[in-house]
């Protein structure tokens, strides 16, 4: 029996009962169905994720005090070495790798315009906040170095708040705000952002002058984080390292001693969320592909009845001359044929699913490796479970089979 009579063969047998072969590619279906829309699910969100953390800048470091634990009696207090300003110029004149250094003071207060009053996070930067964190000023004018000597009260806000406070974000520009008892000028408005990493608005801000926010707002000293845009990604590592040290200089840290500040790196930030995403995605594939045994199971039953049903044909077939090995050959081709179709029509189902969830503003991505490894996969299921009942077909006995009813 060559190829063609073997499929045509095949097909007219599985096109008999149309009903009953959908319904034995039904777990092939939801199997493969599964899988890629499972894993199109991981990979979407972990772009998500990489997106997010990219937007917040380039090669970016950022220094945080880290909080100490103080146990007295049964008393457990927090307290932060906060960062100064001293801090902050150390690491200005000796880094050696980084592109632009800012610090950064944050704090959410009432702010009151002509439209009404909101809370809105009022941030304290330099100039170079706009290169480290990669964003860009749509309209109007960022602060410069004379602004910030002078601690001039002008501002840049975002496009949400601009929104909030004036009624339309285009008129903003040369109007006044009162954050606490100060009264600003808006100078230029942010470029869209969307949502951060947290999920938060990052065009709910307003920025203004460090120095201006820190005598102005806060009436402190202090700084809340800085953050370095190194010049390279390659030099990511080598730069932490070297602020690492300045700083330990700048505070006086023995070497050794534990440090009171945390350096986070974005490429480890990356490399954690895309670790985690990897084996949450490895996880809910790997549940969802249980549903593929569950649907071999289901072709070796069917096949199974197939064959009882059929014995008196295969009887025939071996009478007329038939082969062994093309009964084999005849059912195990079915089972691979039904397992394919469910495979295929899985993958069209994933398709149209990943589609609407997009549709939706849920991120996927569909990967050409898993859809080929399903469909591949789903293959490898109908041998696996189509070959003991092609066997168990191939063995039977022709005068036994001719006498079955």
């Amino acid at each position: 029996m060559n190829i063609f009579q073997l499929l045509h063969t095949c097909l007219r047998s599985i096109l008999r009962n149309r009903m009953r072969s959908l319904l034995t590619s039904l777990g092939v279906i939801i199997g493969v169905g599964s899988v890629i829309i499972m894993v199109a699910l991981g990979e979407g969100s972990q772009r998500a994720i990489e997106s997010r953390i990219t937007a917040m800048g380039t090669n970016l470091l950022q220094v945080m005090p880290r909080r100490q634990i103080n146990v007295s009696g049964a008393n457990v207090q927090f307290r932060f070495n906060a960062l100064t300003k001293p801090d902050l110029q150390k690491l200005k004149d000796e880094s050696s790798f980084a592109a632009a250094i800012s610090g950064v003071t944050q704090s959410n207060l009432t702010v009151v315009a002509g439209e009404g009053s909101a809370q809105v996070t009022v941030q304290g930067v330099e100039p170079d906040y706009l290169i480290a964190r990669s964003w860009n000023v749509e309209t109007g004018d960022f602060f410069d170095d004379d602004d910030l000597a002078d601690r001039n009260k002008v501002a840049v806000i975002g496009r949400t708040t601009a929104k909030n406070l004036f009624g339309d974000a285009d008129s903003a520009l040369g109007q006044q705000m009162r954050i606490g008892t100060n009264y600003f000028t808006v100078i230029g408005l942010l470029e869209a952002k969307g949502a951060g990493m947290n999920g938060n608005d990052q065009d709910d801000i307003i920025m203004v002058p460090l120095d201006t926010a820190m005598t102005r707002l806060n009436n402190s000293r202090n700084i809340n984080n800085i953050v370095i845009s190194v010049v390279s990604k390659e030099y990511m590592e080598a730069a932490q390292k070297e602020s690492e040290l300045i700083l330990r200089e700048s505070r006086k840290i023995a070497e050794g001693a534990a440090a009171d500040f945390d350096i986070m790196n974005q490429s480890d930030m990356i490399d954690m969320a895309s670790a985690t995403s990897k084996t949450l995605t490895t996880l809910l594939a790997a549940i969802a592909g249980v549903s593929l045994l569950v649907g071999g199971i289901g072709i070796m039953n069917i096949m199974l009845v197939s064959v009882t049903e059929r014995t008196r044909e295969i009887g025939i077939r071996m009478a007329v001359g038939g082969r062994k090995r093309d009964i084999l050959f005849q059912f195990l081709a079915e089972s691979v044929i039904l397992s394919l179709m469910g495979g295929i029509l899985g993958i069209g189902m994933a398709f149209l699913v990943c589609k609407i969830l997009s549709m939706t503003g849920i991120p996927t991505s569909i990967n050409p490796l898993i859809v080929t490894g399903s469909a591949l996969f789903a293959a490898l299921v109908g041998v696996v479970f189509g070959y003991y009942p092609a066997l168990k077909a191939a063995k039977l006995y022709p005068i036994d089979a001719l006498r079955y009813e």
